[in-house]
């Protein structure tokens, strides 16, 4: 049996969870997500826990056994504590600044790049250098994150570029002189 899958999940105080057939309907305090799943797998609603359960033991419903149970326990903490991706721009003149609900990134091309949140994703900016992706769905989270990244990866010789904040960039010896 999966050992993520057989975890029943915990619903905190203010979240409420609906369930209707394959469908789940999650609403918290942030917001409400809702997500349908295959309707191999049998998910209930008891003693203030979700509970995941799957009919067989064939290969794609063991698969989908964890991942069910992972998505939806996603959903809860979205709607209870949000998530929240931290990323950091290393080179000299790069910046980010915030016009709106869009960042603005300075990032040694000739022109700025402008990027937009998705909807239910916020930016946050501390600094020039640190922005905050916010949001109640993780993958749409991370997915903005990797977007941001992938304007201008960190490069292995002097580090520059966007990275995750705790990101290790592993650097590369420049050209040898002789």
């Amino acid at each position: 049996m999966s050992r993520i899958g057989k975890l029943p999940i915990p619903v905190p105080d203010g979240v409420e969870v609906t369930i209707d057939g394959v469908g789940v309907h999650v609403k918290g305090p942030r917001g409400e997500l809702e997500r349908s799943f295959s309707s191999e797998m049998e998910i209930t609603l008891s003693d203030g826990a979700v509970r995941v359960a799957r009919g067989s033991d064939e290969a794609r419903q063991r698969a989908l056994h964890g991942l069910t149970r992972s998505l939806i326990a996603n959903m809860v903490t979205g709607v209870s504590r949000g998530y929240e991706k931290q990323l950091e721009i290393h080179g000299v003149g790069y910046r980010a600044e915030q016009k709106g609900r869009d960042l603005v990134f300075s990032v040694g091309y000739s022109h700025t790049v402008t990027v937009e949140p998705p909807a239910g994703v916020v930016f946050g900016l501390e600094s020039p250098t640190r922005v905050k992706v916010m949001g109640i769905d993780k993958e749409k989270v991370g997915q903005m994150a990797a977007e941001i990244r992938a304007i201008r990866p960190p490069e292995p010789y002097k580090g520059k570029g966007i990275r995750y904040v705790g990101e290790y960039v592993r650097r590369k010896a420049g050209k040898a002189t002789g």
